[in-house]
């Protein structure tokens, strides 16, 4: 359920829950309360449910029986009014009814227990005698300052003595069960309130403050450097998609902090390689110069050996440093690629002939077959292409067996794809190194010799190239027998659009290696 929703829901349950169990509470309560006034006053319950609105009537009723019975008792012994027993008796029947007795002989009042007002008020307000209507089955209001519901019964004994019994009921007290109902129901209402309070309060809790602990225990986790947890699964709400979205942090978190772990390695491992790599052809010019400097080279040829043995470690070096370069710019994409419409033939033509001639100064034989049409064209920056080309001869040349040398690249058209196939009789690679060889500082050679020295990054860089070319490389090879390279790269069609293309040729041999 989304957030919304529950705000919604609770902001209902608030309302409507309350006044539900409210309502149910007091009818509950007023229903207990009705059968105790009907109970202790004998008045029939459906009377009290009727004119609950009218206490005045309520209060009429609760004497009716005490009044019937004075009534009798008027009739059948007018003198038990003067016996103070009946008289207290009688009293204490009213006042268990809320009422008081009053009577009145001759005009003047031989009892009362109306306690809150005076004698002469209390004489004032008594209705006179009536000797047409000895009785009267309806109360008399009596308002003002003392609000009183007084019943009447005028009789005379045998001696001709005038009496006037009156029930005077106060309109100014309140029933004890209506007391207690309202008490009651105030007491139910604060229950349920607190009660629905502290139930919205749990689920509002459940809801919503423990997935806010969960992404605080997260963020401590991050904070703390811990990115091996995992955020736990929650509902298809809000916090749903922020623990989603948290997840995907973590883990993109996590990737970057182990690539960085592994990064720094790499770069750490790089300099090492470089220091060794370095200092190998560093060691060799320096015994070099100081035979020349302490005459150890002594005849012109062992002179011009040494040098021409100095300026090969020194261009070693700068091709190293050169490597180094170039794939820190391509590895954050610094290197601003010139791509050009390149025509196959023309280009692998010329690029295999100067290939051809180096390869025929270092005593290794170069086949090159051309097997596509004169009118393929690529999408390509020539220098970077060429530079993938002279990595991969190079890590040939380098890894050659003992045997005479052997290179073939083969060229040809398939379909989307210009398939570039360059194979040498090399040592080959072992099949646990093969699926690594294009990994950064990867070496298939752990020993670092001087033959086979070098960063290790030829190969990144040529799949690097590659791929920023759109292209795809890969690798096969059987130990003892050499290894194959394959590169596809995509022909040049008329009908799409490529960013920065100049129709123009190219001059292979103004290109640096």
């Amino acid at each position: 359920m989304k957030l919304r929703s529950k705000l919604y829901l609770s902001f209902c349950i608030m309302i409507v829950l309350p006044v539900a169990l409210c309502c149910c509470a007091v009818y509950m309560i007023f229903c207990l309360q009705k059968e105790s006034i009907s109970e202790t006053y004998n008045v029939d319950g459906k009377i009290v449910l009727e004119n609950l609105y009218s206490p005045i009537t309520i209060y009429g009723r609760m004497t009716d029986n005490i009044y019937e019975e004075l009534i009798e008792k008027a009739e059948e012994s007018p003198k038990s009014f003067n016996n103070g027993q009946y008289i207290r008796e009688v009293n204490q029947s009213l006042r268990d009814c809320l009422s008081c007795l009053v009577i009145r002989k001759n005009g003047i009042i031989t009892y009362s227990s109306v306690d809150d007002i005076s004698a002469g008020e209390l004489l004032a307000m008594l209705p006179e005698y009536d000797e047409n209507s000895n009785t009267s089955d309806v109360g008399v209001y009596k308002g003002g300052e003392h609000q009183k519901l007084i019943k009447q019964i005028d009789f005379q004994d045998d001696d001709n003595n005038t009496y006037s019994v009156f029930i005077v009921t106060s309109l100014k007290q309140v029933i004890p069960q209506i007391k207690v109902f309202v008490f009651q129901v105030i007491m139910a209402i604060l229950a349920i309130l607190i009660l629905t309070g502290v139930l919205l309060s749990i689920w509002v809790y459940r809801s919503m403050l423990r997935p806010l602990n969960r992404l605080k225990l997260a963020t401590d986790n991050i904070k703390n450097g811990n990115m091996d947890f995992e955020m736990p699964k929650n509902t298809n709400d809000e916090f749903g998609e922020v623990f989603n979205d948290f997840e995907e942090m973590r883990v993109i978190l996590k990737k970057t902090s182990e690539d960085k772990l592994k990064s720094d390695a790499e770069e750490k491992e790089l300099i090492r390689n470089i220091s060794h790599d370095l200092k190998t052809p560093l060691t060799a010019i320096k015994g070099y110069v100081e035979g020349i400097l302490d005459g150890v080279a002594d005849t012109p040829e062992k002179q011009e050996k040494y040098l021409r043995t100095i300026a090969n470690k020194a261009n070693d070096m700068s091709k190293l440093i050169d490597e180094l370069t170039i794939y820190s710019r391509l590895d954050a994409n610094r290197v601003p690629y010139s791509f050009t419409k390149l025509n196959v033939k023309g280009y692998f033509d010329d690029c295999c002939d100067e290939i051809q001639t180096e390869l025929e100064a270092s005593g290794i034989e170069l086949d090159y077959k051309y097997h596509a049409g004169n009118d393929v064209f690529i999408v390509a920056d020539p220098e970077q292409l060429k530079r993938v080309i002279n990595n991969i001869i190079s890590n040939s040349v380098k890894y050659m067996a003992d045997r005479k040398g052997h290179i073939s690249i083969d060229v040809f058209d398939e379909g989307e794809y210009v398939h570039i196939i360059m194979a040498d009789n090399g040592k080959g690679i072992e099949c646990k190194d093969l699926p690594h060889i294009f990994e950064r500082f990867y070496r298939t050679d752990s020993s670092r010799n001087s033959k086979q020295g070098g960063s290790g990054i030829g190969l990144a860089i040529v799949k690097k190239i590659i791929e920023d070319h759109k292209g795809k490389i890969w690798a096969e090879s059987v130990e003892g027998e050499g290894t194959t390279m394959h590169l596809n790269l995509h022909k040049y069609e008329e009908e799409s659009s490529y960013p920065c293309i100049e129709d123009k040729h190219i001059d292979l041999g103004t290109l640096k290696r």
